[in-house]
């Protein structure tokens, strides 16, 4: 398919999913549920089954990364990818217990009212037929999909339905974002630039782990597939969609791409091969394809498999004719530099946890505090903090949301996603402000606070179903799917 039901989430139509709080069936134990059993069975729901051509159908259309696939052997991804897609079973199970429908005429107003599919103000029919064969998508296929995804979200509405907030809860939401606190910190970020490391922890990393140091060179054919070339006119109109779609269609079938091109007479283009950076086997640069397109071009995984390819509302047929690698020595400034990088967050990453430990046990002081930044020859700071909504010069929001959660003499090591930024702060006093009940502030935070009472809900709901849906997964059919890759 051109785009996938994934993908088409992107669209105004389907984002009354984006930002619902799916159950947490992803990272339930599994441990004790493993069996052996008929190799085509991957997983039992009670009496339903899935089975592997099911679920590599799922996984195909997830468009892993071509690192993630080379190392899925190497990971827990499958069965993460597999305790997910079990979860979304059981939700489908139970909104078909609950009895939760859709009809025809509610999926109509969904579609009816969608702005995707207006023209002029108002819903077009021709938009709406438009917009499926752009995308490769029969009109029964999207509806069915639109139905399913609907009753997902009235389930979660129905859950999180009749929850009464008490007013402390709300001012503890808005507490959260709007306190003024006094902080002392350590900035550690200047510590850990000064972190030696040393060529032999270099060189032992490099020679464990010399197959992932590799560089992978494609060669890539193409073809821009235009109106003019295809129905004689420069229209993208009806019949050039249909053109598209029967290409793919040919492509999805094995029909190679010097067949496929000789059917509709499109003039291929060939690269040398190239790794991802768009250099040749000697290190020159091909320029000849813009970076974003060469980048989709270059997650292609199979060879002599054909694939239509959309890209900034032009269409290619492009297929990976040759695949080859090269090893990368220890001399390559992307080797070290990743090296080094590795080592050093590593150490962060053991420092960071050991302070946390300390801090937990109760066993870090003020002293301690102090005697960090002596040995370090480094300050100590204070610094006021202005609640969430303030453009702090040192913290960015991820860091001053741990600050704020931290209580009145307590310590905390608080980072950012990257570990670029790491301190260890102190809170001394801090002032709540108040908020008034008739403020837009107010519903606001009351949502909030409904919204974090719906998840600790669904955390029963969860340990509910867990022990309602017996689940078991065949363990020679799960390592089979790995090996497949």
């Amino acid at each position: 398919m051109l785009t996938s039901i994934g993908k088409i989430s992107k669209s105004v139509l389907l984002k009354i999913l984006v930002g619902i709080i799916i159950l947490p069936f992803i990272f339930w134990g599994m441990g004790d549920v493993f069996r052996g059993g008929n190799q085509n069975i991957l997983a039992t729901i009670d009496s339903d089954k899935v089975t592997t051509q099911e679920f590599f159908n799922y996984l195909n259309k997830l468009n892993l990364s071509e690192n993630d696939l080379k190392n899925i052997n190497k990971t827990n991804l499958v069965d993460q990818i597999l305790s997910e897609y079990i979860g979304k079973k059981i939700i489908s199970l139970e909104v078909n217990d609950l009895g939760i429908k859709l009809t025809d005429k509610a999926l109509k107003d969904i579609i009816v009212n969608d702005e995707t599919f207006f023209k002029d103000g108002k819903f077009s029919r021709t938009e709406y037929e438009f917009f499926l064969i752009k995308n490769s998508l029969s009109a029964p296929f999207f509806e069915k999909n639109l139905a399913e995804q609907e009753k997902k979200r009235q389930l979660l509405s129905f859950l999180s339905e009749g929850f009464p907030i008490p007013t402390y809860y709300v001012y503890e939401e808005f507490k959260k974002e709007n306190q003024i606190k006094d902080i002392q910190y350590l900035d550690l970020s200047s510590i850990y630039k000064k972190e030696d490391v040393k060529i032999d922890e270099i060189k032992k990393i490099y020679s464990e782990n010399k197959s992932f140091f590799t560089d992978r060179f494609k060669k890539i054919s193409y073809s821009e597939l235009t109106p003019n070339i295809l129905i004689g006119k420069s229209d993208f109109d009806k019949s050039f969609f249909e053109k598209i779609n029967d290409i793919e269609n040919n492509a999805l079938d094995g029909i190679s791409m010097q067949n496929i091109s000789q059917k509709y007479n499109l003039q291929i283009e060939e690269t040398e091969l190239l790794n991802k950076k768009q250099l040749n086997t000697v290190g020159k640069k091909n320029e000849k394809i813009k970076k974003k397109l060469f980048d989709k071009f270059f997650l292609i995984k199979n060879i002599k498999q054909p694939e239509l390819i959309n890209h900034d509302q032009k269409y290619y047929l492009v297929e990976i004719t040759s695949i080859d690698e090269k090893q990368k020595n220890l001399e390559d400034p992307d080797v070290s530099d990743v090296i080094k990088s590795q080592i050093v967050l590593e150490k962060k990453i053991n420092n960071n946890s050991k302070l946390a430990k300390e801090i937990a046990l109760g066993n870090f002081k003020k002293e301690d505090m102090r005697k960090i930044a002596n040995e370090n020859n480094i300050n100590i700071q204070n610094t006021r903090i202005n609640g969430l909504k303030e453009d702090h010069k040192v913290f960015n929001k991820d860091i001053l949301k741990r600050i704020l959660e931290t209580e009145d003499g307590e310590f905390n090591v608080v980072t950012d996603g990257l570990m670029a930024k790491n301190f260890i702060i102190f809170s001394e006093k801090s002032e709540a402000s108040k908020i008034d009940k008739k403020s837009a502030d107010y519903e606001k935070y009351s949502s909030l606070a409904k919204l974090n009472f719906a998840r600790n809900f669904y955390g029963i709901y969860d340990n509910g179903v867990n022990k309602k849906y017996n689940v078991e997964v065949n363990n020679k059919a799960l390592i089979r799917v790995k090996n497949s890759f």
